[in-house]
C-alpha cells in the first residue's frame, strides 16, 4: 500500500513511517509531498494520506498522528504505547509531559538538518525508533 504525507519529514512524519513499517503495513511505500498536493496525489496514487490536514490519521485533540494510527489499528503493545508518549510530547511541543521528549527532539531536528532528502532521513532515523523501542520493551518488562 501507499502512504502520503507532507515532505520535509520531523518527528511523527518519522514516527508513522515507522510505525506503519513495523506493525501495520510491512510493505508500505511512502510519498512526501507539499501539503497542498496531498490530496491530489493520494487519489492519483490511491495512496493514504497521514499527518496533514484533515487526514483521518491526523493530529486530533491532543493526540498525534501516530497515536492515531495505533488507535485505528488497534494496537496494544505496552512498549509501543510508552514510545507513545515520547513521540506525543515531542511532536505536540509539550515536552514537559515526557522526560525524553526534549532529547528526542533534538535528534529529529539534527537528522532533518543532516538529511533533508526524506526517504533517506527515514533510512537513517528509523534506527533511532528501533532502539528506542528497545528501551521501551524493556521498560515494559521492568514494569508490567
Amino acid at each position: 500500500m501507499k502512504w502520503v504525507t507532507r515532505s520535509h519529514v520531523h518527528v511523527d512524519r518519522v514516527a508513522c513511517p515507522w510505525l506503519i513499517k513495523h506493525f501495520v503495513d510491512s510493505q508500505a511505500q511512502f510519498l512526501f509531498v507539499a501539503a497542498s498536493q496531498i490530496e491530489e496525489v493520494a487519489k492519483r496514487e490511491g495512496a493514504i494520506p497521514f499527518d496533514a490536514p484533515g487526514a483521518e490519521l491526523g493530529h486530533k485533540g491532543n493526540k498525534c498522528s501516530f497515536d492515531a494510527i495505533i488507535e485505528k489499528y488497534g494496537l496494544k503493545d505496552k512498549a509501543l504505547l510508552r514510545l507513545a508518549k515520547v513521540i506525543n510530547a515531542a511532536d505536540t511541543n509539550r515536552m514537559s509531559d515526557d522526560p525524553i521528549a526534549t532529547g528526542f527532539e533534538a535528534i529529529a531536528e539534527g537528522f532533518s538538518l543532516r538529511f533533508p532528502d526524506d526517504q533517506e532521513n527515514l533510512c537513517h532515523q528509523f534506527e533511532v525508533y528501533d532502539a528506542l523501542y528497545a528501551w521501551c520493551r524493556l521498560e515494559a518488562a521492568r514494569h508490567p
